[in-house]
């Protein structure tokens, strides 16, 4: 039973502790001595270990994705968490427990596919409803469905996060069509649910969480297009008009070609996928940062590489002699100083009016006419 966590680890700290390697890096010293860079996981978070002593004698014990149990001390290295490990021993896959080592989502699986389970019978366009049934019928795709992170790193990183995700948005779209009348809502809802099926082989998810060859050569979008067409193909009958709109929500549902998107949303129904999609992912992405760090002694969270930005914790509890909340509202405003004119040099004129004088009699163009959008891009 796994006793330390990433998350509890403290400034010297002693740690002796099992974790699963994420990372194996080698390296030399500026004193030409070798060293061993790791990224330990578990279930809360990685942390840096770093061996610097009988380094080539504990790097033969282990490579990436074992199970390691590690003895080190615990210290702060340029903000962050990091151990110096004095020793290691590999662990048996049968020893320990995978949930300590992998993070996993709130909802079990279990629960979660029995609601996938009864929105695929509340379809009431038969051939989606149909469709959606061949996929449940997979056992092979089911139990992958149900397991796959939904990212490496974004969102919903955890095992379980693709359908926990999936569900999310279509739980939004079901929403969104009892506020706007005229959606096609089995359409949508049926998008929400496949938008990211294609994960499922763009992820390696059996221990740390990593791209399959297939996922950096296609992408999950493309594979995912590859499974609904598989599927289709094997329901007489199914529209192909019906099919075309289905596929254009799992081609474009990134939205932009920046993001990675080969088609950008042409129905409505389409777009509204997009922003849902976007949305539970931000959602769940911020909050998981704002998790990650609700021990951390700051009103703001470190900064969020992939978001671009620090995020604000909340005030916390007023301490005493702090003030009230009038004054962080309107704190002194100082007294501006009267504006002096400093006059120009000798012999030359004011900066406004050499600029005035460049200026006099042009006409800039503000507004450029946005380029049409291409009839078939």
């Amino acid at each position: 039973m796994k006793n330390v966590f990433v998350n509890r680890i403290q400034e010297r700290d002693w740690v002796e502790a099992a974790f699963l390697v994420r990372d194996k890096i080698m390296g030399m010293a500026k004193n030409g001595k070798p060293y061993l860079t790791l990224k330990l996981m578990d279930r809360t978070g990685e942390v840096e270990g770093r061996i610097w002593d009988r380094v080539d004698e504990l790097a033969e014990q282990f490579e990436r994705d074992d199970f390691i149990r590690v003895a080190g001390k615990a210290s702060m290295y340029l903000g962050k968490m990091q151990l110096v490990i004095q020793d290691v021993t590999r662990l048996d896959d049968r020893d320990v427990d995978l949930a300590d080592f992998l993070p996993v989502a709130a909802r079990s699986a279990e629960e979660m596919v029995a609601d996938l389970k009864g929105r695929v019978a509340g379809f009431t366009d038969p051939h989606l409803r149909a469709l959606l049934q061949a996929f449940l019928d997979d056992q092979e795709f089911l139990a992958a469905y149900s397991r796959a992170p939904a990212a490496k790193a974004m969102h919903h990183v955890y095992l379980g996060g693709l359908l926990e995700h999936s569900l999310a948005v279509a739980t939004l779209a079901d929403d969104i069509c009892r506020r706007y009348p005229g959606l096609n809502r089995d359409l949508l809802v049926a998008g929400a649910l496949l938008h990211d099926v294609g994960k499922i082989n763009e992820l390696r998810y059996a221990r740390s969480f990593e791209y399959t060859d297939v996922g950096k050569l296609l992408g999950h979008i493309v594979i995912g297009v590859e499974m609904v067409e598989e599927k289709r193909r094997n329901l007489p009958g199914f529209p192909i008009e019906l099919a075309i709109l289905l596929k254009h929500l799992l081609l474009s549902h990134h939205g932009q070609y920046e993001f990675g998107s080969p088609k950008r949303p042409k129905t409505l129904e389409a777009v509204i996928l997009n922003f849902l999609d976007d949305l539970d992912s931000k959602i769940n992405g911020v909050r998981a940062h704002l998790d990650r760090e609700a021990d951390r002694d700051s009103s703001w969270t470190q900064y969020h590489r992939l978001y671009d930005r620090y995020f604000f914790k909340g005030f916390g509890e007023p301490t005493e002699g702090a003030g009230s909340a009038d004054a962080l509202l309107a704190p002194e405003i100082a007294t501006p100083v009267p504006q002096q004119r400093v006059p120009a040099a000798a012999g030359r004129p004011p900066f406004n009016s050499v600029l005035q004088e460049k200026l006099q009699g042009i006409t800039p163009d503000l507004f450029t006419a946005a380029p049409e959008e291409r009839d078939n891009d």
